[in-house]
C-alpha cells in the first residue's frame, strides 16, 4: 500500500494544526511553472481569524523544515479557509453552515437551494424560499439523498440582528 504526499502530509501536519483548535480540510501540492506550492485549508466551529492562521502558518513552516516531507526542491506554503462558496464534504461542514443559504444536487437528480435550519445524523431541516410571492417552505433533507453541496454567497441577506432591530422599530412606531 503505497501512500501519497499528500497523506503523508496530512499524517505530519495534522496534530499541529489540531493542537491550534483548527480541522485540517485540505492538503494540496500543486505545480506552478517551475514552483510547487503547499496548499493547507484549516477552519474550525468558530472560524479562524488572521492572527491565528499566521500562528498556524508557522508552526507548520517549522515543521516543513525540520523534516524532508516536501523534498528538497523550493516551495511556498499557502495557509487559509475554506472560501465563501465552499463545498460542503463531512458532517461538521454542514453544522457550520447552519444558517447559511446551500445549492444542493441531489442524487436522484435535480437541484435545490435551501438554507439549513438545523443539522443532526441523519441529514437537515432546511427552509426553501419562496417563489413569486410565495411563504418559505421547510423541508428535511436525508444524507443519502445528497450528491453535492456548496454554500452560496448571498449580498442582499440582512443578518438576524438587523432583521430585530427593524422589527423593533415597527413595534416602537405602530406603539
Amino acid at each position: 500500500m503505497s501512500t501519497t504526499q499528500s497523506e503523508r502530509l496530512r499524517e505530519l501536519l495534522e496534530p499541529l494544526v489540531t493542537s491550534q483548535g483548527l480541522d485540517l480540510e485540505e492538503i494540496a501540492v500543486d505545480s506552478v511553472g517551475r514552483k510547487r506550492v503547499l496548499r493547507v485549508v484549516v477552519d474550525s466551529d468558530s472560524g479562524a481569524d488572521l492572527d491565528l492562521i499566521a500562528d498556524v502558518s508557522r508552526a507548520l513552516s517549522a515543521k516543513l523544515d525540520e523534516t524532508d516531507a516536501m523534498g528538497e526542491a523550493e516551495y511556498t506554503l499557502e495557509v487559509g479557509t475554506p472560501g465563501a462558496e465552499r463545498s460542503l464534504t463531512e458532517h461538521r461542514h454542514y453544522v457550520r453552515a447552519v444558517d447559511r443559504l446551500v445549492r444542493f444536487q441531489l442524487h436522484e437528480g435535480g437541484e435545490l437551494v435551501a438554507r439549513i435550519l438545523g443539522v443532526d445524523a441523519e441529514g437537515l431541516d432546511l427552509e426553501v424560499p419562496g417563489v413569486k410571492g410565495r411563504r418559505a417552505t421547510t423541508r428535511r433533507l436525508a444524507f443519502g439523498d445528497i450528491d453535492k453541496a456548496r454554500v452560496q454567497v448571498e449580498f442582499n441577506r440582512k443578518d438576524k440582528q438587523d432583521m430585530q432591530d427593524q422589527k423593533n422599530l415597527t413595534e416602537e412606531e405602530e406603539a
